[in-house]
């Protein structure tokens, strides 16, 4: 038998209710749980795969949206110049089209050249599919004019 003298807390301390501390509940096999936080193995799955999938369609789709700004940096240039007919017009998207490794979705075909208040103004419109996974694809419609 243990003969050392035993320190007991005062009553109505803390200390002398073993139910108030949960450490030494949970330690005799009491009820008194611990909430225990932190993400579990399926939610850190669940996350990893949703940013992964966000970042695959940001990859994606980011180089069509180069293509798109080019396009109008492009029209904008050449509506600058005033090209004087719409086959000039057209040649001269053809012929940035040619030194712009970017451009791939339009032509000069598919401009629109107009003239409002004597400033030539150039359009287009096109729509791009980005394929994400075996039948299913992104559409983009894009568009813009020259200022």
């Amino acid at each position: 038998m243990n003969s050392a003298p035993r320190h007991e807390a005062p009553a109505g301390t803390p200390a002398s209710n073993p139910a108030s501390n949960p450490t030494r509940t949970a330690l005799r096999g009491g009820s008194l749980r611990c909430r225990q936080r932190g993400v579990t193995l399926f939610g850190l799955l669940f996350w990893a795969l949703l940013i992964g999938f966000g970042a695959y369609l940001v990859i994606r789709i980011l180089p069509t949206i180069n293509e798109w700004v080019t396009i109008q940096r492009a029209v904008e240039k050449i509506a600058a110049g005033q090209p004087a007919t719409v086959p000039e017009a057209r040649r001269l998207f053809d012929q940035q089209k040619d030194l712009e490794y970017s451009i791939g979705s339009i032509s000069g075909k598919d401009l629109t050249v107009t003239k409002e208040n004597d400033k030539v103004v150039i359009s287009y419109a096109y729509d791009n599919q980005i394929p994400v996974y075996g039948p299913v694809f992104i559409l983009i419609k894009y568009s813009g004019s020259s200022r």
